[in-house]
């Protein structure tokens, strides 16, 4: 095998692709930053019983474990930032109020997590902590929309679920946490035939709600039809009511309802949401309320974010236009190298063509050239 061969869902980034990865950055940290949210960079490697513990254990198959030559310890690389500002929330910060953080840094996994994905994601998130209401629900979910809108994404929509519907259906008999996992697996695949067979053993009315959940996936009219449909439990019918009252919030954006989807079900404890856009296969975002996060650190407070992954978010959006330059000659008379220094100290780029060379820039457009007229060096239009 040739020694230039990377391994596989692992890539090199070049620099049309890495151009717009990098400003979609800016701009998402900037619209973070509009939110009030801090910025934190938590370390790419942890010791492994930091990064697995709490919510992180069902990562533990996609994290990439080391020994650490130092102290012989195991330690991971990250496969998801969340427990780590968790942590830094907790022990770092240890604030009383509302704490607002976000982040930008790669991720590894060790394994693709879906079809033609990445093992190395650029992971931007942001979680609040410390607020159990639904208004924290509605700004994390408020700026993950205004994120894509930042990123040029058109006709995003939201689809809402909540982790207290199957939770409180059963919490009503005790149910082996292997039973509970086909359950949940059976159910975000919607298979109802499996479903039916690993619930024959529950309560009716856990088995007949667990059912119904199948079918319980599309517009506003799904929660009216839940009302019905399942048992007259506190906390189904709080997170009706919280979907009810977040789909409200969201104006024009298309709301749909999905009562079954369990993805990151361990993960989450309350409201949570995906975002889809017609030029992505998959969800661009995903996020919600995972009250939990925390209490592995000592200090189980409320908690709600979101995150996606940068390098397929770009891969959703149009090429945004090459950044406009200025083409100079390249010389050492001190006049045309103040120039020079002038204009890029202004913010402008300047691309000297070098002796017996062309202009071989390919990701700016040099729309302007640097001349001298009548002894004076000036920007001229091409």
């Amino acid at each position: 095998m040739s020694a230039w061969v990377l391994p596989d869902h692992i890539s090199d980034v070049l620099p049309s692709e890495a151009r717009h990865i990098e400003e979609l950055r800016r701009d998402l940290l900037d619209m973070a930053r509009c939110y009030g949210y801090e910025l934190v960079m938590p370390p790419l490697l942890e010791h492994l019983e930091s990064l697995l513990s709490g919510a992180g254990e069902a990562m533990d198959l996609q994290t990439f474990k080391l020994v650490d030559q130092l102290s012989g310890r195991m330690m991971g690389l990250r496969a998801d930032s969340t427990p780590q500002v968790a942590r830094i929330d907790a022990h770092l910060l240890n604030r009383s109020g509302v704490t607002r953080l976000c982040y930008c840094g790669p991720v590894l996994h060790t394994r693709p997590d879906k079809p033609h994905a990445t093992r190395e994601p650029l992971q931007f998130g942001a979680e609040m902590y410390g607020h159990a209401g639904t208004e924290a629900d509605l700004e994390i979910l408020l700026l993950a929309l205004d994120c894509l809108k930042a990123a040029k994404v058109e006709h995003a929509s939201v689809d809402l679920a909540d982790a207290r519907i199957v939770r409180a259906l059963l919490s009503t008999t005790p149910v082996a946490t292997a039973l509970q996992a086909r359950i949940h697996h059976a159910l975000a695949a919607k298979d109802a035939e499996e479903l039916r067979a690993l619930t024959a053993g529950l309560p009716s009315s856990a088995r007949q709600g667990l059912m119904a959940l199948v079918a319980l996936y599309g517009d506003v009219k799904v929660l009216d039809e839940a009302r019905r449909v399942l048992p007259d439990l506190p906390d189904i019918v709080a997170a009706l009511a919280d979907m009810r009252w977040l789909a409200g919030h969201l104006g024009e954006t298309k709301t749909t309802f999905d009562l079954a989807d369990l993805r990151g079900y361990g993960y989450y404890t309350g409201a949570r949401f995906s975002v889809f856009a017609p030029a992505a296969s998959d969800a661009l975002v995903r996020g919600g309320r995972y009250d939990e996060v925390g209490a592995v650190f000592g200090r189980n407070r409320p908690a709600v974010g979101f995150s996606l992954d940068v390098k397929g978010l770009v891969r959703a959006v149009g090429p945004r236009a090459l950044h406009a330059a200025i083409r100079a000659p390249w010389g050492e008379h001190e006049a045309l190298r103040r120039a020079v220094a002038g204009l890029r100290s202004c913010g402008h780029t300047v691309v000297c063509v070098l002796p017996g060379h062309e202009s071989e820039v390919d990701e700016f457009q040099c729309d302007r050239e640097l001349l001298q007229v009548a002894g004076q060096w000036v920007v001229k239009a091409i």
